[in-house]
């Protein structure tokens, strides 16, 4: 373990994301807020602690080994939710506690979007950017952003990445160098959040709200700038553009990068996993319209319109909301938080299971119905004409399992905590996919659970955000030795 090397890109790293902290402060002398000093204090803070940890290494040479970026990459997202909690602490009217304001950040860098906060329509502007900005550099992930800029500093950066990319991801390098893949993501990032931004404006929104949401939509986050949420707008027309960029942000960002590549749209309907997560959306939405329509929950446009909106930021794991969901017939609300748990595609920003997954597990269940009948059959597992390894089929099956046992464990302490079974279910699911709102106690917010409650569901988050063996494999004695 090159812990030299591990504090010089922790150091760097914290650094680069204290400089994110002074787009809040031009956004408060903008509008004119007195909030600039507590953001002021945050950048200090942040960049001096990086300083302190990159000096002493700076003149370092050493490369990281694939074990050092697993500890950089669950070091940093644990360190920057502790120093992204500071202008929380700090910032008036919130002055949240040490416990809430660590819940807003890490459920913001995660791109969870569980919040602690109410009174939204009432905060300073600056807050409301700065929770939205988290959102978005945590769905691109941080240190992959990172990674795009840190040959210029003499780091290699493919541990971290492949440290960080969330699930089964198929092409690993999209680019020959791995600056140009982590470049090339950023990029295609940027464009989307820039079209979803000109395109919420061109709905409806004001720049202001514009811009924050497309933060959050492309992040597949869900934090928003009102209380009611895209509800608030009370326009079919923003939910649909909303709808639209969440089932954008949901799909494999490789598949856009082949898509912006060789202009082309054929790879989105020749990728099996794609086809799934579409054909999921499609079948799940008609599903929930149907239902609230024959319940007479709503009349047919509005059946519509609420169904297909809650059904697809529900599955992708966005964590929107138009209406409080979690009042329809009791069907509706699991059902959706269901279909969290199969998410989004595999490389996407997206929280869940990942479709990737679930369609292996499902073709290598199906091969092992098929070796009942026909034991002496050579059946390969394939997916587009590739055969996927036994060791992916394993590994995917032992992060179900573990999946499975984390989660129920997560669900046993929030009962301890005295939650009652739905609530402690659903928040679960909620941290755990990385999605938001849930059910029961936490169907509007999260601020009224205990603190212990809170720090369960954060580790749940961190799990969630890292694909779980990402943050376990640091506490298997195997990890440490020589």
């Amino acid at each position: 373990m090159h812990f030299s090397a591990i504090a010089r890109i922790l150091g760097l790293l914290l650094m680069l994301f204290s400089i994110t902290m002074l787009p809040p402060i031009m956004v408060a002398s903008y509008y004119d807020e007195s909030t600039q000093q507590a953001f002021f204090l945050a950048f200090a803070f942040t960049f001096s602690i990086g300083m302190l940890a990159w000096l002493p290494y700076c003149r370092g040479q050493i490369e990281m080994r694939t074990r050092d970026g697993f500890l950089v990459t669950v070091l940093f997202w644990l360190v920057l939710g502790l120093v992204g909690s500071i202008p929380l602490m700090l910032v008036d009217p919130l002055n949240l506690s040490f416990t809430n304001a660590v819940f807003e950040s890490i459920s913001g860098l995660t791109t969870t979007g569980a919040t602690v906060i109410t009174g939204l329509d009432d905060l300073p502007r600056s807050v409301l950017y700065y929770r939205q900005q988290l959102q978005w550099l945590g769905g691109i992930g941080i240190v992959v952003i990172a990674v795009a800029i840190m040959p210029m500093l003499g780091v290699g950066g493919m541990q971290l990445y492949r440290a960080e990319s969330p699930g089964p991801v198929k092409d690993t390098k999209l680019t020959p160098r791995i600056t140009g893949t982590a470049k090339a993501l950023f990029l295609i990032y940027l464009t989307i959040t820039c079209a979803c931004a000109l395109s919420y404006w061109a709905a409806g929104m004001d720049p202001f709200d514009a811009i924050g949401h497309s933060f959050s939509t492309v992040a597949i986050g869900g934090f928003s700038t009102h209380d009611a949420s895209i509800g608030f707008f009370d326009s079919p027309l923003i939910s649909t553009v909303c709808i639209i960029f969440m089932i954008i942000s949901g799909l494999n960002f490789g598949l856009h990068f082949l898509a912006w590549n060789r202009t082309s749209l054929r790879h989105y309907f020749s990728d099996p996993e794609a086809r799934v997560y579409l054909m999921m959306l499609g079948v799940g939405a008609l599903i929930v319209c149907l239902f609230l329509y024959l319940k007479g929950v709503y009349n047919g446009s509005d059946a519509l319109h609420h169904g297909v909106f809650q059904l697809v930021s529900i599955m992708t794991t966005t964590g929107f909301t138009t209406t409080n969901y979690s009042l329809w017939p009791t069907f509706v609300p699991f059902f959706l938080i269901f279909l969290s748990f199969f998410g989004a595609c595999a490389g996407s920003t997206g929280g869940g299971l990942k479709v990737g997954r679930m369609l292996i597990m499902a073709r290598q269940s199906l091969r092992e119905m098929y070796r009942l009948v026909h034991p002496s059959a050579v059946l390969p597992l394939k997916l587009r004409d590739r055969t996927v390894s036994e060791r992916v089929a394993d590994a995917i099956w032992a992060f179900f399992g573990v999946y499975l046992a984390v989660f129920y464990i997560i669900v046993l302490l929030l009962l301890a905590s005295g939650l009652d079974y739905v609530t402690a279910w659903s928040a679960t699911a909620a941290a755990l996919n990385n999605l938001g709102p849930g059910l029961g106690t936490v169907s509007a917010h999260y601020g009224d659970i205990s603190g212990f409650a809170k720090w369960v569901l954060c580790g749940g988050m961190l799990l969630g955000r890292l694909e779980i063996f990402t943050l376990l494999v640091l506490l298997t004695p195997t990890f440490w030795r020589r």
